[in-house]
């Protein structure tokens, strides 16, 4: 009951937020925090997707977050055709997103978190290396993007566990990750 209430709070929160400066960009810290949430609740990822959705300028960062919650929308949906939909909006999305913003580790991760994720049979895993390979190039360059130094340090984690890298990336992961730790 708690919880739910807690999460109610924050989701009240962040759509007053959003409606309060609708010009404006969310708050990213709020927002990471909403998405974790949203990855196991359809309600708050419904949410957040029309309080994202309705903003009057998005950038791209604000674009992939909209691209992960249609690729959420996806996971918690169950009719298949519906799934499929959602999940190309989301791969269509993050497309764009990337071309506005090409260089910025915080879209590029969430696009490779949501590719790692989805079954490979749809397909929807065609950037994994060149994600992973942008993300070790920003952070080589010290280039964190929207991402801050907790961010950057999930990020670099969810990379090495994810398996995907190369025992070379993971050795300058590993180096990263020592530096900010």
């Amino acid at each position: 009951m708690f919880r739910k209430l807690c999460v109610a709070a924050g989701m009240a929160a962040f759509t007053l937020l959003c409606t309060q400066v609708k010009a404006q960009q969310p708050d990213l810290k709020i927002l990471r925090k909403q998405m974790v949430v949203a990855v196991e609740k359809s309600q708050t990822t419904d949410s957040l997707y029309k309080s994202l959705y309705s903003l009057k300028e998005k950038n791209g960062i604000t674009n992939g977050f909209i691209a992960a919650l249609l690729a959420l929308k996806a996971k918690h949906a169950w009719n298949p055709y519906s799934k499929l939909k959602y999940i190309k909006n989301s791969e269509k999305l993050f497309r764009q997103a990337v071309a506005a913003d090409p260089h910025n580790i915080e879209l590029r991760f969430m696009r490779f978190s949501i590719e790692h994720s989805a079954p490979s049979f749809l397909g929807f895993n065609k950037e994994l290396v060149a994600d992973s390979e942008d993300i070790i190039a920003q952070l080589d360059k010290k280039n964190f993007g929207t991402a801050d130094k907790d961010m950057a340090i999930a990020i670099i984690k969810y990379l090495i566990h994810s398996k995907r890298c190369t025992p070379a990336q993971n050795e300058v992961l590993n180096k990263h990750l020592a530096e900010l730790t």
